[in-house]
C-alpha cells in the first residue's frame, strides 16, 4: 500500500525501522522527500541556481571519479545509479545464465467456521483474517535446454500434500502445450508450516478428522492459486543470473526436544557447537538464492531456507495468517518497494528447512500453573505430571494477543538478516553456475523397504504407525489427554486409549517389533477403511541448479536428521560433479545443499535413530520405524545420478507404475455449508453498527462493526474483505471555481487491505435462525502512519435461501488520525 512504503509495521518492544532511512527513529524528521521539498522552498532563487549548477557538475564528474578511485566490485555495485537509463551496461554478476521466473497468487481459503490445520484441535475454528495466504512460485530452467527446469512452490500452508499436488499437475496439463514440460519430476509443492491456515484439504483421513472431513473450497483455493502463481512465473521467464549466500539468524529458533537431541553422539554434536549463541542444537544458517534478470540487472525475487516452526501464533489463535514465515515474506517484499535494485512485483519466498525439533517460542517451555517453574526437561510435564500446563513462550508472551506480537517479531528476526544478505550479494555476489538444471522425483513404498546401511547390515522400514507420545503434543501445542512425551506407553496411559487403539487396528507382533522401541498407539499405515489414513507411499525428490542442490523432504526432518541427509547428499554430489565437464569455469564451485519441506505429501517426522529411541513427540511421529531417515537417504542417493550434467531424464512415472491414491474426490465431509445470510430487523447488509470515532492518535486501534455476511460465500481471492482509505488531493480541476480558478479535487485512496498485518477482519455469527452476523474491522494504527483523514470500507457477499450471492459494501464515517 502506498502509505506503507516508508516503514514497516511497528510492534511492541522493538525500535522503529524504515527501509529507506536506516537508523531513523523520528517518522516526521525522516520523511526525506517532504523534508527536501520544504528545504528547497526556503532557499532564495539566486542560491537555488547555484545549487542546481553544483548538482549538475557532480552528476557529470562523479562517474569519472568513481571509475578512477573505486575498485571494480564497488563500481559494479554502484552501476544502477550511474546509468541514466537505469540499465547497467553489463550484467551485475557473472556466472551461468539461466531462465528465471517468479510468480505469486492468493490461496486464502475459508477464513471462518473451518478448523485450522496444525494443532489438531477441533475447537480451533477460524473467526477471521489477519493476513492473506499466498503461493510463491520460483522457476529455473536451462537456457540451452529449456525443457530441463523445475518449479519450487512455497505455500503459506502447514505442508505440501498429495491431493494438492495432483490437483496442480492436472491443472498444468489443462493450461496448454507450453506447460507440458511440468511433471511429477520437476514440481515441488512445499508448505511454510504455518499452523494458522484453514484445514480440510489434506489427502489422507487422519488429518481430516479434526476438520470434519475434506473441504472442496479450501482445496480449490490452494490448487487454483498455486496454478496462477506458476502461470505468472512461467509467463515471466527470461534470461537471468542466480547468486547464493548464507548468513546467521539469531533469536528465531530453539530446540524444543533438546533431551532427544542430546542423545545423538557427542562427537557429532561437537562439530556444530560454534559458540554460546550457536551451540548446534538448532541450525542458525539461512540460505538465500537471489534471482536477477539480465535485461536490466534488477532482482525479481529471493528464495530462502531457514528452520523454525510455524507455531508463533498459538493454539488459541483463530485468525488466518501465514505465521512468522508469512510475516518475513511480507516485510521483505515491502522493504524493496521503490528500491532501485528490485524489479516491480518482487517476490520473497521463506521456505522451511530441517524444522522438526525447532520452535519459534525462544524463551522456552514454562508451566502455566502458578509455580513459575520450567517444564520437565525430559518429558515436558509440570508438577501434576501432566503436559497440559506446559507452554512455550515467544518473545512477547505477556501480550495477550494469541501470539501475534511474538509472531511478528520472529518474522522480523528472519527478515532482517535475509535483507542484509540480499544487500551483501548485491555488492559481492556468489554466482550459481558451472552446472545444469536437473530434477528427479520418485514415489517410494516405505511399508516394508529392505536396504543395506553403510556398515553393511540389512534393515527395513515398517508400515506407518504413530506412538503414544504423538498424542502428547509438544510445548508449542500440548495434547488434550493424559499422554506425556518420552514416558508415554500403554501401561502408563488411560485404559480407554488402549481400547480405542485396538478397536482401530491392533498391531501385529511383527509390526510392534519393526517399530520398537516405539509403543504403537495408532497403527495407521495398516488401516484403509474408508480410505487410507496416512501415506505409506512417499515422495523422494531433489533439484539441482549449478552447485546448488535442493532436497525436497515430505516430512519434518529434525536438526540432526537434516544434517545427516544433507551431508550424505553433499558427499555424493562432490564425487558426481568432479567427473563433470566444466561449463566455463576452471574449478567447480563448492556445493551448497539445502533441505526444503514439508513437501508434496505430509509424512509427519524424520528423526535420527538415537532421537527415535527417546520417543518424544518427534520420534513417536516418525512413521516408518527407526530406520526412516536411513531409508530416505538411501533412496535419495540411489537417484542422485539423475542430477549429473549428462544424465538422461528419469523415467516417466507411468512406466514405474507406483502412485499414491488421490482422495480429493472421494473424501468424506461433514462440514456444514452456508445456508443463508440475513440482516437483523430494520437493517441492511453493510450498515454500520459501531462507527469510528472522530479522532485517533497513531498507535490506537480503530474499530468499526458492520452488518455482515459469511465470508465463505466469496473468498475474494486476489481481492480483499477490508480496506483503509485515505482522503487525498487529486489533480487540479480547471474552471471549478469563480473566475476559472483551479482547485484540487479530493479522492479516497486505498492505503491498507487485508494482506496487511495491521488490518484485521473479525466475523461472528449473531443468530443461527436469522443467519445474521457481524463483521468487525480493526486497524491497529501504526505509530508511523501518515496523519490525515481516513475511513474503513467493508466488502461482503450475502447468500439468499435460493443460493444466489449478492455483493455489497459498507463504509464508516471519516475520522482523523493525528
Amino acid at each position: 500500500m502506498e502509505a506503507e512504503k516508508d516503514r514497516i509495521t511497528h510492534q511492541p518492544g522493538r525500535e522503529d525501522w524504515r527501509p529507506d532511512a536506516p537508523g531513523c527513529r523520528d517518522p516526521e524528521r525522516c520523511r526525506q522527500p517532504a523534508c527536501a521539498a520544504s528545504a528547497w522552498g526556503r532557499i532564495p532563487h539566486r542560491r537555488l541556481l547555484g545549487y542546481w549548477c553544483a548538482v549538475f557538475s557532480l552528476i557529470i564528474v562523479t562517474p569519472f571519479l568513481l571509475g578512477s578511485l573505486l575498485p571494480q566490485d564497488a563500481l559494479r555495485w554502484a552501476a544502477p545509479w550511474l546509468h541514466a537509463t537505469g540499465h547497467p551496461a553489463t550484467p551485475l554478476i557473472s556466472g551461468d545464465r539461466y531462465l528465471i521466473g517468479v510468480g505469486k497468487a492468493d490461496i486464502t481459503g475459508p477464513v471462518v467456521e473451518i478448523n485450522l490445520m496444525g494443532y489438531a484441535d477441533p475447537k480451533q475454528l477460524g473467526t477471521g483474517l489477519r493476513q492473506r495466504l499466498y503461493s510463491r512460485a520460483f522457476i529455473i530452467a536451462d537456457v540451452d535446454r529449456p525443457e530441463e527446469r523445475f518449479v519450487y512452490l512455497v505455500l503459506d500452508t502447514q505442508s505440501g500434500d498429495t491431493a494438492i499436488r495432483y490437483g496442480i499437475l492436472n491443472g498444468l496439463k489443462e493450461l496448454g502445450p507450453s506447460y507440458a514440460v511440468y511433471n511429477h519430476h520437476n514440481v515441488a509443492v512445499t508448505g511454510t508450516h504455518s499452523h494458522a491456515g484453514p484445514a480440510g484439504w489434506l489427502n489422507y483421513l487422519l488429518p481430516q478428522i479434526t476438520s470434519k472431513g475434506f473441504d472442496q473450497q479450501s482445496y480449490r483455493a490452494i490448487v487454483d492459486g498455486a496454478l496462477l502463481s506458476i502461470r505468472r512465473a512461467h509467463e515471466s521467464l527470461q534470461p537471468g543470473y542466480l547468486s547464493v549466500g548464507t548468513t546467521k539468524v539469531h533469536g528465531a529458533n530453539i530446540n524444543r526436544s533438546l533431551f532427544a537431541y542430546l542423545a545423538n553422539p557427542e562427537q557429532e554434536r561437537a562439530k556444530y557447537n560454534v559458540s554460546a549463541d550457536d551451540d548446534g542444537s538448532v541450525e542458525k544458517d539461512l540460505t538465500l538464492l537471489k534471482f536477477q534478470r539480465a535485461s536490466d540487472g534488477k532482482n525479481i525475487g529471493v528464495l530462502t531456507w531457514f528452520p523454525t516452526h510455524g507455531t508463533s501464533l498459538l493454539g488459541n489463535n483463530t485468525l488466518i495468517a501465514g505465521d512468522n514465515k508469512g510475516v518475513a515474506a511480507y516485510l521483505f517484499e515491502k522493504s524493496v518497494r521503490d528500491d532501485p535494485t528490485a524489479a516491480e512485483n518482487f517476490i520473497a519466498g521463506f521456505s522451511q528447512a530441517n524444522v522438526g525439533d525447532t520452535s519459534p517460542n525462544v524463551l522456552g517451555a514454562w508451566c502455566e500453573d502458578g509455580s513459575g517453574q520450567m517444564c520437565s526437561f525430559e518429558n515436558s510435564t509440570c508438577s501434576d505430571g501432566r503436559s497440559q500446563a506446559c507452554h512455550a513462550r515467544g518473545p512477547f508472551f505477556r501480550v495477550k494477543d494469541n501470539g501475534a506480537s511474538s509472531c511478528f517479531e520472529i518474522g522480523r528476526r528472519q527478515f532482517e538478516p535475509a535483507r542484509a544478505l540480499y544487500d551483501q550479494l548485491q555488492r559481492n555476489p556468489t554466482p550459481v553456475g558451472g552446472g545444469p538444471v536437473k530434477a528427479f522425483h520418485s514415489f517410494h513404498n516405505m511399508s516394508g523397504f529392505s536396504f543395506l546401511l553403510p556398515n553393511g547390515s540389512e534393515v527395513r522400514t515398517c508400515p506407518a504407525a504413530l506412538g503414544y507420545s504423538f498424542a502428547a503434543g509438544t510445548s508449542d501445542g500440548p495434547g488434550a489427554f493424559d499422554f506425556t512425551q518420552h514416558s508415554g506407553n500403554e501401561n502408563t496411559t488411560s485404559p480407554v486409549w488402549r481400547v480405542v487403539s485396538r478397536l482401530l487396528k491392533d498391531p501385529t507382533p511383527a509390526q510392534r517389533a519393526c517399530h520398537y522401541p516405539k509403543p504403537i498407539l495408532l497403527d495407521v499405515g495398516e488401516i484403509d477403511t474408508p480410505y487410507a489414513w496416512t501415506p505409506n507411499v512417499v515422495d523422494v525428490q531433489a533439484f539441482r541448479v549449478g552447485q546448488l542442490v535442493i532436497i525436497v523432504s515430505p516430512g519434518e526432518a529434525t536438526t540432526m536428521a537434516g544434517r545427516r541427509w544433507k551431508q550424505a547428499v553433499q558427499d555424493a554430489f562432490v564425487r558426481l560433479s568432479e567427473a563433470e565437464p566444466r561449463r566455463g569455469v576452471s574449478q567447480a564451485p563448492s556445493p551448497v545443499v539445502v533441505l526444503g519441506g514439508p513437501a508434496n505429501s505430509y509424512t509427519h517426522y524424520i528423526t535420527t535413530e538415537e532421537e527415535y529411541a527417546i520417543q518424544r513427540y518427534e520420534g513417536a511421529s516418525t512413521l516408518y520405524g527407526p530406520h526412516t531417515l536411513a531409508a530416505y537417504i538411501n533412496v535419495t542417493l540411489s537417484l542422485l545420478p539423475y542430477l549429473g550434467a549428462d544424465a538422461a531424464p528419469p523415467p516417466p512415472h507411468d512406466k514405474v507404475g507406483l502412485f499414491p491414491p488421490d482422495n480429493a474426490n472421494r473424501s468424506l465431509s461433514f462440514i456444514t455449508p452456508v445456508i443463508r445470510d440475513g440482516p437483523p430487523l430494520f437493517r441492511r447488509f453493510g450498515d454500520v453498527l459501531t462507527d469510528a470515532q472522530r479522532l485517533y492518535r497513531r498507535g490506537e486501534w480503530v474499530k468499526v462493526v458492520f452488518v455482515g455476511a459469511n465470508p465463505r460465500n466469496n473468498l475474494r481471492l486476489e481481492g480483499t474483505f477490508a480496506a483503509v482509505e485515505k482522503l487525498t488531493a487529486g489533480p487540479a480541476a480547471a474552471g471549478a471555481g469563480p473566475g476559472g480558478q483551479q482547485h484540487e479535487q479530493q479522492a479516497w485512496t486505498r492505503v491498507r487491505d487485508d494482506s496487511d498485518w495491521s488490518l484485521v477482519y473479525h466475523w461472528r455469527r449473531t443468530s443461527e435462525v436469522l443467519g445474521s452476523s457481524e463483521v468487525e474491522i480493526v486497524w491497529e494504527t501504526e505509530d508511523w502512519a501518515d496523519r490525515g483523514v481516513y475511513r474503513i470500507r467493508y466488502y461482503g457477499d450475502a447468500k439468499s435461501l435460493g443460493g444466489d450471492i449478492q455483493a455489497f459494501e459498507g463504509v464508516s464515517s471519516a475520522f482523523t488520525l493525528v
